[in-house]
C-alpha cells in the first residue's frame, strides 16, 4: 500500500489499480460478450425483416451464418474475459494478503493489538478475498454498462422514445440500487466482525484445550463459544436478509423497466412506427436488459461487501506501530553490555540494572507481570515511559527493532514451533554454516531425538503439538541457542522439564553461552545456580543483586519466590 495510513478507499483503489491490465482486458472481453448478447435479438429482427417476411432463403442462410459467428465470438469473449477477471481477483487477493502478513510481522508491532490471532487470520483470508473480488465486480459492471449502452443505441435507432426509456431509466435504477446497498454494507461489516471474533475465540480455545481439560473448564468454554457463534450467526442472517432485500427490490425495479420497454415497443408496432422485426428486437432487447441489470445489482452487493472488508483491512494496515525505528545503528562488533537506567514501564518503577558483557545473569521477579514487562522492553516490543534501556551504550529506542533483534534475542516462555522437522526448527534462525549440535546437546534435544521415529528428521506438527510440553520447550531453547546472538534473554525455558534434565540443561546452557551475555528470567533454582549473579525484581524495582546462594541466605522474599 502506498499511503502510510491507508483508508478503505485506498485499499480498493490499490486492489483494482494494481491489476489494471487484467481488469482492462477482462472488461474489454466481457464487454464484447455483452455487446454480442445485445446484438442477438437485433440480428433475429433483421432475419425476420429481410429473410422470413420476404421468404428469401439466401438471406436467411447469410444472416444465420452471421448469427453463428456472433455466438462463437461472444462465447470466446466470455471465456477469456472471465479468466482475466478471475486472475486479477486472485492476484489482488494474494498481494493484499502479503501486505497484511508484512504488516503483522513488522518488527514495530501494533497490528495485533486488540485482535486475537483468529481475527487477523479472517481478515487476511475472507476480507482479502472480498476485496480481491471487487476486481471481478468492476469488470462485470463495465461489461453490463456496455451491454446496456449498446441496447440503448439500438433502441434509439429504432425509436427515440424506446432509447430514452432505457437511457433515463437505467441511471435511476442504478442510483436506487446504490441506496439499497447501504444497509448491506453496514451489516456485511458487522457480519465479518462477528465471524472474525468467532474464529478468534475458537482458535484461542483450541490452543488452550489441554489447560481447559486439566481444570475441568470444558463446559464454560463450550458456553462461551456457543454465545459467540450465535452472535456470528445472527449477524450473518441479518446480512443475508439485507442482501436478499436488496436483490429482490432491484429485480422488481428491473422488471418494471423491462415491462415499460415492452409496452412502449408494442404500442409503436401497433401504430406502424416500427416493423415486426424491430418489435421482436425491442422485446428481445428488453428481455436481454434483465441480464446486465441483474449483474449491476450483484455488482452493487459485491462493492458494498468489498468496501466493508476494505475498511477492516485498512484498519490493520494503518495500525499504529508500538515502536518506531531510530536513526542509529549497532556497532560492528556488539559487546553485549545491557543497562537499564530509571526504567518505568507497566509495573516497573525506576529499575536500574547493569549487565556486563559476557555475564550470565539471572532475574527473579516476584510478580510474573513484571517479568513480562521487562521482556517486552528488552525485545523492544515497547519503549519505557521513563528511563532508558541501552545496548553497548546505545538506547534501544534509537535503533531499528529489526536490527536490534539481530544482536539481542528474547526467547519467550511460550514460543511456538514451526511445521517441519526437529532439526529444521532448531536451525530456523541459525546463521549459515553454524553447527546446531552444541545447542541441541545443551538443550537436551539429542535425548528427545533418540525417542522419535526418525530422530532429528522427525516431522513436527503445527505449533509442535506432536511433541510433549517438555520436548517443545527443549527444541525452542535449542533454537534460541543456535541463533547465536551476542545477547540472549530466556524466559522460564524448563518449566515442563524434569529435575535431572533441567540440571543438565543448566550446565549445558552455561557452557554453550560462555563469553556472551545471557539473561535468564526464571525462578528455577537449577538455572539460577549456574548464573554469575541474580537480580531480585520485587515491587517493580531491583532490590538486590548477588549470587544465588547469597540471596537465598539473606532474603526471605527470594527464598519464597525460588524455593516455594
Amino acid at each position: 500500500m502506498s499511503p502510510t495510513s491507508p483508508s478503505g478507499r485506498d485499499v480498493l483503489r490499490e486492489s483494482v489499480g494494481g491489476q489494471r491490465r487484467d481488469v482492462a482486458l477482462g472488461s474489454l472481453l466481457a464487454s464484447g460478450h455483452q455487446v454480442g448478447e445485445a446484438l442477438v435479438p437485433v440480428l433475429i429482427g433483421v432475419v425476420i425483416d429481410r429473410a422470413v417476411t420476404g421468404s428469401d432463403t439466401g438471406a436467411l442462410l447469410l444472416w444465420l451464418g452471421v448469427l453463428a459467428v456472433v455466438y462463437v465470438a461472444l462465447a470466446l469473449s466470455f471465456r477469456f474475459g472471465a479468466w482475466a477477471g478471475d486472475r486479477s481477483a486472485v492476484r489482488s487477493e494474494h498481494v493484499l494478503r502479503l501486505s497484511l502478513v508484512r504488516r503483522v510481522l513488522h518488527p514495530g508491532g501494533g497490528a495485533e493489538k486488540g485482535r486475537l490471532p483468529g481475527a487477523l487470520a479472517t481478515i487476511a483470508t475472507e476480507d482479502a478475498k472480498r476485496v480481491g473480488g471487487v476486481n471481478t465486480a468492476v469488470m462485470y459492471g463495465i461489461a453490463a454498462l456496455a451491454g446496456i449502452l449498446t441496447c440503448a443505441v439500438v433502441l434509439l435507432r429504432t425509436s427515440v422514445l424506446l432509447g430514452l426509456v432505457v437511457l433515463l431509466g437505467t441511471p435511476v435504477l442504478l442510483w436506487l440500487g446504490h441506496l439499497l446497498s447501504k444497509p448491506l454494507e453496514a451489516r456485511s461489516e458487522a457480519e465479518q466482525e462477528r465471524a472474525a471474533h468467532a474464529s478468534a475465540v475458537a482458535a484461542d480455545l483450541v490452543a488452550g484445550l489441554r489447560v481447559l481439560k486439566g481444570i475441568g473448564g470444558e463446559s464454560a468454554a463450550v458456553a462461551r463459544y456457543r454465545t459467540t457463534s450465535r452472535d456470528s450467526l445472527a449477524a450473518t442472517l441479518k446480512a443475508a436478509r439485507a442482501q436478499a432485500f436488496q436483490s429482490g427490490m432491484v429485480l422488481s425495479l428491473t422488471g418494471c423497466l423491462i415491462a415499460v420497454v415492452a409496452l412502449v415497443g408494442g404500442r409503436l408496432a401497433a401504430q406502424g412506427s416500427i416493423s415486426l422485426g424491430q418489435l421482436v428486437s425491442a422485446v428481445g432487447l428488453a428481455l436481454f436488459l434483465l441480464g446486465p441489470l441483474e449483474v449491476l445489482a450483484w455488482v452493487n452487493a459485491e462493492l458494498a461487501q468489498g468496501r466493508a472488508s476494505a475498511g477492516r483491512v485498512a484498519e490493520v494496515l494503518a495500525a499504529d506501530r508500538d515502536v518506531t525505528a531510530g536513526g542509529r545503528s549497532l556497532p560492528q562488533r556488539v559487546r553485549g553490555a545491557v543497562r537499564l537506567s530509571g526504567v518505568g514501564h507497566g509495573g516497573l518503577r525506576g529499575v536500574d540494572l547493569d549487565v556486563a558483557p559476557g555475564e550470565l545473569l539471572g532475574v527473579v521477579a516476584t510478580d510474573p507481570a513484571h517479568a513480562t514487562d521487562l521482556l517486552h522492553l528488552l525485545a523492544r516490543r515497547a519503549d519505557p515511559g521513563t528511563g532508558t534501556v541501552e545496548l553497548d551504550g546505545i538506547p534501544l529506542r534509537d535503533l531499528d527493532p529489526a536490527e536490534l533483534r539481530t544482536a539481542m534475542l528474547v526467547a519467550d516462555h511460550d514460543a511456538d514451533l514451526f511445521e517441519g522437522t526437529v532439526r529444521g526448527n532448531v536451525t530456523a534462525a541459525a546463521p549459515e554454516a553454524t553447527d546446531p549440535e552444541p545447542a541441541m546437546t545443551a538443550a537436551a534435544v539429542t535425548q528427545v531425538a533418540q525417542t522419535l521415529p526418525r530422530g532429528e528428521d522427525t516431522a513436527v506438527g503445527e505449533r509442535g503439538r506432536s511433541l510433549s510440553g517438555g520436548q517443545r520447550q527443549r527444541v525452542a531453547l535449542a533454537r534460541a541457542l543456535a541463533a547465536d546472538r551476542p545477547v540472549l534473554v530466556v524466559h522460564d525455558p524448563t518449566t515442563a522439564v524434569d529435575a535431572v534434565t533441567e540440571a543438565g540443561i543448566a550446565a549445558g546452557l552455561r557452557e554453550v553461552r560462555k563469553g556472551r551475555t545471557t539473561i535468564l528470567v526464571t525462578t528455577s533454582p537449577a538455572l539460577l545456580s549456574v548464573t554469575d549473579r541474580v537480580a531480585l525484581l520485587d515491587g517493580g524495582r531491583v532490590t538486590d543483586t548477588a549470587p544465588h546462594t547469597d540471596l537465598i541466605a539473606r532474603h526471605e522474599t527470594y527464598r519464597a519466590a525460588v524455593l516455594s
